[in-house]
């Protein structure tokens, strides 16, 4: 019965429908369409006005605009390829031209314009852009630069839509002086077209003048709009021009834009005042998910990761469910804190969320279980994808190289071969597990595939993996010469692996050449003086090392704070060097003088050059004993059985002194102790590392 009243409303429905088709104009057939919010009821609809109506070429252009809106490009090229009454129609091909780019077909949208001038349908300053973005999208220049042409040849190339089109589209392929001469030479500039502009120099990199530029277009008395707000916030690296962009923002009244809300919290996060940030944050009064991922994300980049991890759970109580962005902010903070028992819960969390696999998501988890210590969880995670691509390839065989295992490393790559095409993120990895692992042979024949075999041509990133390869090697002349035979200009990575070999082998001449030429390309990374200042220190060359401490200070380089933690019952504790905040920081130091009592018996001597204080002799060792490496070990030997590995995580390089010194503590405990630094991990056990000192 109830069926029999469903079909009798359904054809009462259709009934009416037709009878309105009917004694319809075509602007209530149009505005029909575009009630249509569904595929389905489109289809119906489009079924009636067949059986009621002549189609008129407005009406038409909207049935194909509206099903490629809804994702049905077959029913919209169908309905296209029939109309052979308008097929001279300009309009009727912009409109089958954005439908097919609206929905990511690029390649399809080419083909269609190329047949458009073997029908005598010549492109208007409507079709050049749609064409153009596709060409941004597949970063296609050479197509691009023909389109440029094309338009030129019309008289379309400055008119303002195609101007703005091929700002960007020169932009997202890496010719910012083009995007500038383009911009430059409009005759008519929109606000579309500054925000294009800034927007270039965003894509590129140049954030400086993205601001400049912004300035400029406040000064012509030009009214900033939502995008160029956007653009120009993303722009912004320093705290006295965020907080000139949030008057801005305030004074054109874009406050209240939710976007806007999202990217002002954002800049202040990014310009170090996450304080402000999170201001914001609680101010808002709807926030949804992006805005929740967007805090996350915030504190993760800013080495925040507890506080991140704790907003995560306080939206979970907001019942907001999480997408995969949310969850990779959330495995950035749990890297961090290199918690294997957080990584765990995460991976579990990630199960319940999305019960079909997403290959992003598997990755970063197989990337999480690695930076957490866990070769086995790791493997596990890879064993069992489901597909694999280049990344999760490249990122399982960076781990290898991480924890020391170059040779797993390499069969790995062998075995990745056989699949797929190694790209240059694969070399990255690879080059840096020979570099970890002492290969020099094997890291020299990878380098000499990378172009014979492969066509990949090496860039700053492989030549750095090559110098740091010949200088933990010792090879540091033929390092140097390396450097200086290089076909491209040495960047700033390629420096830092020398001065890093420099350290390792005590070499000061050369440790001075690499940071004359580092300090001029990365003068605010304080990890460059800082390991300078050392290799001074430790060839007792104090006042070349204060002199280095001073110039950091005149230029406003501020060290940063090394910190070691550890992960005690799912409960994370923080040490710094000479901490007294541990409610038990008196029995720590009290088993920690008997354990370097114990070390000193087995042959353990304090290294007091990485010690710059000019204090007395006896002072330093102190000082060693108490660096936030030796506390977080200590804590965990009080709190953990005696059969649990120890597992601390040092958010800068760990000290040549305490590297020694948990070798020899892994030798009279008998225990395994795993820490990973900045740079890697060291598995210590029975008084030796997995990186054989090589590191």
């Amino acid at each position: 019965m109830r069926s029999c009243r469903a079909l009798q409303a359904t054809a009462v429905v259709k009934s009416s429908l037709q009878l309105k088709l009917k004694t319809s104009t075509e602007d209530t057939c149009i505005s029909l369409i575009k009630q249509c919010h569904t595929l389905k009821s489109l289809k119906a609809l489009h079924a009636s006005i067949l059986r009621s109506l002549h189609l008129h070429l407005h009406s038409l252009t909207n049935l194909i605009s509206h099903y490629a809106s809804l994702g049905s490009i077959s029913y919209a090229y169908t309905l296209f390829s029939h109309c052979n009454s308008f097929s001279n129609d300009a309009f009727l091909w912009n409109v089958m031209l954005r439908g097919l780019v609206d929905n990511a077909h690029y390649h399809r949208s080419f083909l269609l314009y190329t047949r458009m001038p073997y029908l005598h349908i010549a492109p208007d300053n409507f079709t050049f852009p749609f064409l153009l973005k596709a060409c941004a999208s597949l970063r296609i220049l050479n197509l691009g630069s023909q389109l440029h042409a094309h338009a030129f040849v019309y008289g379309y190339s400055s008119h303002v839509f195609v101007a703005n089109s091929l700002i960007s589209m020169y932009a997202k392929c890496g010719l910012f002086p083009v995007s500038e001469r383009v911009f430059d030479k409009m005759p008519q500039r929109s606000i579309v077209s500054w925000s294009a502009m800034i927007g270039a120099c965003l894509q590129c990199g140049f954030h400086e003048q993205g601001l400049l530029l912004f300035t400029r277009m406040l000064d012509q008395g030009i009214k900033p709009n939502r995008a160029s707000i956007l653009n120009a916030t993303a722009c912004v690296r320093r705290e006295n021009a965020a907080h000139h962009m949030h008057r801005v923002i305030m004074d054109n009244v874009l406050d209240n834009d939710h976007s806007v809300q999202n990217a002002t919290m954002l800049m202040f996060a990014r310009c170090g005042r996450i304080d402000l940030a999170r201001s914001l944050f609680d101010g808002f009064t709807y926030k949804d998910l992006v805005c929740w991922a967007s805090m996350i994300d915030a504190y993760a980049r800013a080495d925040l990761p507890l506080e991140a991890l704790l907003l995560f759970n306080q939206m979970r109580l907001q019942c907001v469910l999480p997408d995969s962005i949310t969850l990779l902010a959330v495995i950035q903070a749990c890297s961090i804190l290199a918690s294997l028992h957080l990584a765990r819960t995460l991976h579990a969390v990630i199960i319940r969320c999305f019960l079909e696999c997403q290959l992003v998501l598997d990755t970063a988890v197989l990337d999480l279980y690695m930076k957490c210590g866990s070769l086995t969880y790791a493997r596990k995670v890879f064993d069992y994808m489901k597909g694999r691509n280049i990344i999760s390839w490249s990122t399982m065989i960076s781990g290898y190289g991480m924890h020391g295992h170059g040779k797993e490393a390499l069969h790995l790559f062998d075995q990745m071969k056989a699949f797929i095409k190694p790209d240059h993120v694969t070399f990255v990895s690879i080059l840096s597990a020979c570099s970890h692992a002492g290969l020099i042979n094997e890291g020299w024949e990878c380098f000499d595939s990378m172009v014979r075999d492969f066509g990949v041509t090496p860039t700053s990133e492989h030549y750095a993996c090559m110098v740091d390869l010949l200088g933990r090697a010792g090879q540091l002349n033929q390092a140097l010469e390396f450097i200086e035979k290089m076909p491209v200009r040495p960047e700033a990575g390629v420096w830092g692996a020398l001065l890093g070999a420099c350290r390792i082998h005590s070499n000061v001449e050369l440790a001075e050449i690499a940071a004359k030429s580092l300090l001029n390309l990365d003068d605010e990374n304080p990890g460059r003086y800082v390991l300078l200042s050392n290799i001074y220190a430790s060839l007792g060359k104090r006042r070349e090392a204060y002199r280095l401490r001073n110039l950091m200070k005149s230029r406003g380089v501020k060290k940063k704070v090394g910190w070691t933690s550890i992960e005690i019952k799912g409960k994370m504790y923080t040490f710094v060097a000479g901490d007294r905040a541990n409610p038990e920081m008196d029995l720590i130091y009290s088993e920690l003088g008997k354990l370097m009592e114990r070390i000193r018996q087995e042959g353990y001597i304090p290294d007091v050059s990485f010690v710059l204080h000019d204090v007395e002799g006896e002072t330093k060792e102190m000082m060693l004993y108490t660096h936030s490496e030796k506390l977080a070990i200590v804590f965990g030997l009080i709190k953990l059985g005696h059969e649990s590995s120890i597992r601390i995580t040092k958010n800068l390089r760990v000290c040549g002194d305490c590297h020694t010194a948990t070798k020899f503590i892994s030798k009279v405990t008998g225990r395994e102790i795993v820490v990973r630094d900045s740079q890697r991990f060291h598995h210590f056990m029975n008084g030796s590392c997995s990186c054989g000192d090589y590191w």
